[in-house]
């Protein structure tokens, strides 16, 4: 009987697991260009550049682009996050229990992901606006600027990071918080914190670095600035050791972070 106990709560565990970082575990991971079931330590993200259309005359050979195409490599490591489960402790048959464990390792796991992604928007080292002061409505459109100057696609897909004390700078600008400008829908205190404005997806974040000045480093970009790749997905593994009375049960993942397109991140620097 303890025996089926045990395979049930290992099996139980490493689903809960799973859902957690998929559900909460980590914020930016859409955000950017994903690659899954990476086979090595490195893998390779391709930097594309700009094409030119050109005129041809009738029956000449149509006139190449030449593409420049050169290769970021993305290097992936080892991350684990575990913990001591003692045989007699209701987590052995409390779900709820239970999922205070699973969702801590897999939280871990997934502010890892974010601190991986993170830091390469860091390397950006496009910082737009000035150093000084809160988030301002001219730092959002110095970086608005510099995003369309750099013909950085405004399709969608682009996103900015914030910390929390820059999300309650935006509430104060009546042209990201008031409905008269954003509508009913947009507005963000709405659901999720978060927002769509200026065509990007405005997320608060509180794993972001400080700079050397206390500035909070927040980033604008678009998701095909910066790569993210993982050779492990989360995973979990539970061992039994007498010695202790208890399980070791270890979360663990291989995953990398690397800049692909410094030219499409805008960083903002905003105080505390």
């Amino acid at each position: 009987m303890s025996q089926s106990i045990d395979t049930a709560f290992i099996k139980h565990f490493q689903s809960e697991v799973h859902q957690a970082y998929q559900r909460q575990g980590s914020k930016l991971r859409a955000t950017v260009r994903s690659k899954a079931n990476i086979q090595g330590a490195t893998t390779v993200f391709q930097k594309v550049g700009t094409g030119q259309a050109q005129t041809k005359t009738r029956h000449d050979p149509i006139p190449t682009m030449t593409l420049d195409h050169t290769k970021v490599e993305c290097t992936l490591a080892d991350y684990y996050a575990g913990d001591w489960i003692d045989k007699l402790d209701e987590l052995k048959v409390n779900i709820d229990e239970r999922m205070v464990v699973a969702n801590a390792g897999a939280y871990a796991l997934g502010r890892k992901t974010d601190e991986l992604i993170i830091d390469a928007l860091d390397g950006a080292g496009n910082t737009v606006g000035g150093s000084t002061g809160g988030l301002t409505k001219d730092k959002v459109l110095a970086a608005f600027e510099f995003l369309g100057g750099n013909d950085v696609p405004d399709d969608g897909e682009r996103y900015a990071v914030i910390g929390w004390k820059q999300w309650s700078d935006l509430l104060a600008i009546p042209e990201f918080a008031n409905a008269d400008y954003v509508g009913q829908e947009d507005l963000p205190w709405k659901g999720t914190q978060a927002k769509r404005w200026l065509g990007a997806l405005w997320i608060p974040h509180s794993g972001l670095n400080l700079d050397g000045s206390g500035n909070r480093i927040c980033h604008w970009y678009h998701k095909s600035a910066v790569g993210h790749a993982a050779g492990a997905e989360v995973q979990t593994d539970i061992t039994w050791h007498g010695d202790r009375a208890a399980h070791f049960v270890n979360n663990m993942m291989s995953q990398g972070a690397c800049l692909v397109d410094a030219s499409g991140v805008a960083t903002m620097l905003a105080a505390e």
